[in-house]
């Protein structure tokens, strides 16, 4: 944990040093069986370590962008969460260990699926009562779909983007706590 979040210190501060906006991103994997406690505990430790060492290299947090997971059990876990436990929880989490000078938070998908990503994102949009502005920094909960119907027909341009079109605008409306599974029925290709 130190040695990483060294390394992210490091490399925020020569990133602010090239008069660019450091995106940091300490990841806890959800891969195991662990708890949602355990996940909140492991990931408060490692946002703790990753600000004292930001402190330490002088990073001005307020030109900053936090990219870190969400508080879940393992995806080998038998624990089940709703996603108002997971917005109440991150955002627990997110209060506990990041400096209020951080403008804004882009989450990680970090193996949930799309809709999950989505939902969850939502959820903590619903209950966000800090100043962080909080977004989605998604790769796999963004493209999977469209990728996985590309492959069927890599002609059917046309369906691939309708469906990526279609997570980007979930996503987006998550970002303003607007998404709701109504409007996630309504992709037609």
């Amino acid at each position: 944990i130190k040695s990483n979040a060294h390394a992210l210190a490091r490399y925020a501060a020569l990133v602010q040093e090239a008069k660019m906006v450091p995106i940091v991103e300490p990841e806890v994997l959800m891969d195991g069986n662990h708890s949602m406690k355990k996940c909140f505990e492991v990931t408060s430790k490692v946002l703790k370590e990753c600000y004292r060492e930001l402190k330490i290299h002088k990073v001005n947090l307020k030109g900053t962008i936090l990219k870190p997971n969400m508080i879940l059990p393992g995806n080998k876990s038998f624990e089940k969460s709703t996603a108002a436990q997971i917005a109440k929880n991150t955002l627990e989490c997110l209060k506990k260990n990041v400096p209020v000078e951080v403008p804004g938070i882009a989450f990680l998908s970090g193996g949930q699926t799309e809709i999950e990503a989505t939902q969850n994102l939502n959820e903590i949009n619903k209950i966000n009562d800090t100043n962080f502005l909080i977004s989605f920094s998604y790769g796999r909960a963004l493209q999977q779909s469209a990728l996985k119907n590309w492959a069927k027909d890599i002609k059917n341009i046309s369906s691939a983007q309708k469906i990526f079109n279609h997570r980007s605008k979930m996503n987006g409306l998550s970002t303003s706590a607007k998404w709701s599974m109504d409007l996630e029925k309504q992709l037609t290709i």
